[in-house]
């Protein structure tokens, strides 16, 4: 029998109960540790999922010695957390964002890089089947050659340490979208209110291509079509509703449209949790082989760019140049 992999998890939250939930439902995981900064709280959520409460990482990981370690915490406590694994010499999965200071991403990815650990970041956004068969269509010339695409993503707001919390907390998955879909960003021009919850931001790929990102905490998860994602090409033109809700492509002047949406008995496909069970069966296999993650936590300091040169743009007024892209 294939042995398990030991599992261990940092963050009891809520979606930290969702890295409890698809860790422990694996038949080749075991989840030997889950940290909270409050032993209770780590407590209640080990005994929820059968395993060990720690409310120390350092003696979780000495007592442990996990094969992989799940980092799920609020994001301005990710850089000490993922430091300390790190340090400790152990491989690890962190949520986005990576952290919120870029000297920051660069430590970790250097401290990590040393060690030769495998290092990935939870973008699940790609994982959604919408987004699958959008990747698909491109990848297969239906679009031909991309003139432009827009991300619309946001809902309620959320009290942040920073004061462009949205523009990375939240709109990592848009860069991260539209990077993975439609190649390198390499200008921003940015408008933001003055609360800097609601923002536009004009986008120049590499390839030629122009694109918009609409990111707000100004309005509701309530609301239908609160994502949208449209990419169109010289052949043809990609729509996504919702994320996980509806995918469409229409090839140019046809007036029929190739739909996907989740059936009625597709509870999977249609529920957004779920797209972290997809990318998390890509990280342990790319683990057990001994191969990189297929989400590297480069990109999500590649995220952290992005944002930062949207940041740059807004308070200076003018068009900023991606770094890595001159």
């Amino acid at each position: 029998m294939e042995k398990k992999l030991k599992v261990a998890i940092i963050g009891a939250g809520g979606w930290g109960s969702q890295h409890a939930r698809v860790f422990a439902a694996r038949p080749d995981v075991q989840l030997v540790g889950l940290f909270s900064r409050k032993l209770e709280t780590a407590a209640t959520r080990a005994t929820q999922f059968g395993t060990r409460p720690y409310n120390d990482i350092a003696k979780m990981l000495a007592a442990e010695k996990p094969d992989l370690v799940s980092i799920c915490l609020p994001n301005e406590a990710h850089f000490e957390a993922a430091l300390e694994v790190i340090l400790a010499g152990f491989p690890l999965l962190v949520e986005k964002p990576l952290v919120l200071d870029l000297k920051e991403a660069d430590t970790l990815l250097t401290e990590a890089a040393q060690r030769k650990l495998f290092f990935a970041i939870n973008f699940n956004h790609r994982y959604a089947k919408a987004i699958r068969l959008a990747r698909q269509a491109i990848a297969d010339g239906r679009l031909g050659e991309i003139a432009f695409a827009w991300w619309r993503f946001g809902g309620n707001s959320r009290p942040g340490v920073t004061l462009f919390t949205n523009l990375i907390e939240a709109q990592c998955h848009g860069f991260d979208q539209l990077e993975d879909l439609c190649g390198p960003i390499d200008s921003i021009m940015a408008e933001m209110t003055a609360s800097t919850n609601t923002m536009v931001l004009a986008l120049h790929f590499v390839s030629g291509a122009v694109g918009a990102l609409i990111g707000t905490y100004d309005s509701s998860y309530a609301y239908q079509k609160t994502h949208q994602l449209e990419i169109n090409g010289n052949k043809g033109r990609i729509l996504v509703e919702d994320t996980v809700q509806r995918y469409s492509f229409q090839a140019h002047d046809s007036e029929t449209a190739e739909v996907w949406q989740a059936g009625y008995f597709n509870d999977f496909d249609r529920e957004f949790q779920r797209t972290f069970d997809l990318h998390l069966d890509a990280v342990l296999e790319a683990f057990k082989k001994g191969e990189p993650p297929p989400i590297h936590a480069q990109a999500g300091k590649r995220a952290l760019q992005l944002a930062y040169a949207a940041i740059e743009s807004f308070q200076t007024g003018r068009r900023v140049q991606v770094p890595g892209t001159e």
